[in-house]
């Protein structure tokens, strides 16, 4: 296993610890600091693995913040719909 898989599995079991600790804001500081985590490490999976380990890991970690995608896919429709 390489080391990039090792830290995407372990930003996937922070990502579930932080999930069940209690949070006054919705969990949405703890999601921009996985976000902010998670882009360079699908990167690094992506250059060291290839690009199919890498969509696997991307939509790992999608379904992990699936709020943020949501709220996400709200805003492109909108943005397009303006336009």
């Amino acid at each position: 296993m390489t080391t990039s898989l090792i830290l995407a599995c372990a930003w996937a079991v922070l990502a579930n610890v932080l999930g069940m600790l209690p949070s006054k804001d919705n969990h949405w500081t703890r999601a921009y600091v996985l976000i902010a985590l998670g882009i360079p490490l699908v990167g690094y999976v992506t250059y060291q693995n290839g690009p199919w380990i890498g969509l696997i890991v991307l939509m790992a970690g999608m379904s992990v913040l699936r709020w943020p995608m949501r709220y996400l896919a709200a805003w492109v429709r909108r943005t397009v719909g303006r336009a």
